[in-house]
Parts: structure tokens; C-alpha cells; sequence
């Protein structure tokens, strides 16, 4: 009796390791591309995890991915920035690979106020507050920018802009042009000159400025 359970017994236990071996789930070649909602700009360097477990991996450059997995497999997509996505590799393939577009949301993530002061204290903030010197306001400062004598000291030691020195080199072109082939006229015989020299002498126009 004994001899004759024994091939049976066998026979069971290959039957149930057989079993299991078939409902072992298949294994996948998964890849796939991970895009933006809005713009569908590949996303890099995703992390890219097989929920409950450490197997995994990185999207390149162009959002591209390609790894080994199996069906019925929750592959969860994460990434900073965007919200994470979940994808479930469905156990009716009839291949061994699988391709996915991917689609990751954006996530705005709204960080609470930070307040940085220079006082280390609220009573060294309160003394520097009353101690404050308040700037004049903007009316204020414009008066006093176009004082009359600010205005024509600042414009004495103003250089010439780029209009200014345009026109003097067209009138000294000008010049040499109307006085071509003849020589240009002498100033210190002209009695006009010398009248305007002695006048602008006498107004004190040639004293040193500092």
C-alpha cells in the first residue's frame, strides 16, 4: 500500500510546483515616453518605481525609460514639480512589451511667508525703527534736482553726447568744404572778433572755475 502512495504523493507535489510556476506573472518589457500635460515636452529624469519594492529607474534626457517588470505591476511616476502618476501593466498582454506615453501634471506648491529682519531683537528693531531718517519724497527730490545753479553746474561738466559731437563735425566739414582751395579767414584781424573777446573778458567769463 505504502509502495503505491508514493508515486502518487509525487505525482501531487510536481503537479502543485507546476502550478505555481504558471501562475507566476509574466515578465514585461516596459518602456515608454514622460511628456508634460500642457506642452508635451519630454520630462527628465523621472523617478520611475515599482510600488513596494526597490526595482526601478530613471527617465534619460528625452523623458524615454525602458526596464524589466511584470504584469500587474503599479508603476509609480515622480518627479519634482509635477504630481505623481500611477500606471497598473494590465495581466491580459498578449506580447511580452509594453509601451506608455506618460503624462505628468504640474504641481505648484505654494511655500509659507519667511519675514527676514536685520535685528536680531524686536527692541533693536524698534529703536532703529524710531531713529529712522524717512527720505524726502519724490516731488521733493525732483525740486531739488533742478535747482537752477545745480542744473548749470552739472551742465558744465557734462561732455558732449553723440548729437553734440555729430554737429560739430559737420560744421567743421562744412568748413573746409566752403573755404576749399582759398585760405579760411583769419580771426585776429577781424574787429568783430576781438570786440566779442573784449566783452565776454570784461563779463568775467574767462576766470578759472573750480
Amino acid at each position: 500500500m505504502t509502495r503505491h502512495l508514493l508515486p502518487l504523493i509525487f505525482l501531487l507535489c510536481s503537479f502543485k510546483a507546476f502550478s505555481q510556476d504558471q501562475e507566476e506573472p509574466r515578465l514585461i518589457q516596459f518602456s515608454g515616453v514622460i511628456v508634460e500635460g500642457d506642452s508635451l515636452k519630454p520630462v527628465p529624469f523621472v523617478n520611475i518605481i515599482i510600488k513596494n519594492s526597490s526595482r526601478g529607474t530613471i527617465s534619460d534626457f528625452f523623458g524615454y525609460f525602458s526596464f524589466v517588470a511584470k504584469e500587474n505591476d503599479v508603476i509609480e511616476f515622480s518627479s519634482i514639480g509635477y504630481k505623481t502618476a500611477t500606471f497598473k501593466i494590465p495581466d491580459s498582454l498578449t506580447i511580452s512589451r509594453y509601451s506608455l506615453i506618460q503624462v505628468l501634471r504640474k504641481d505648484t506648491i505654494m511655500l509659507r511667508e519667511t519675514v527676514v529682519y536685520p535685528w536680531p531683537t524686536k527692541e533693536q528693531f524698534k529703536e532703529a525703527f524710531l531713529n529712522l531718517q524717512i527720505p524726502d519724497d519724490d516731488l521733493e527730490r525732483a525740486r531739488k534736482n533742478l535747482e537752477r545753479e545745480d542744473m548749470r553746474l552739472r551742465s558744465e561738466k557734462l561732455p558732449m553726447d553723440g548729437s553734440m559731437n555729430q554737429k560739430y563735425f559737420s560744421q567743421q566739414y562744412n568748413s573746409r568744404l566752403y573755404y576749399a582751395g582759398q585760405l579760411p579767414p583769419n580771426n585776429l584781424l577781424n574787429p568783430i572778433a576781438w570786440s566779442k573777446f573784449v566783452q565776454a573778458w570784461k563779463k568775467g567769463e574767462f576766470k578759472r572755475k573750480d
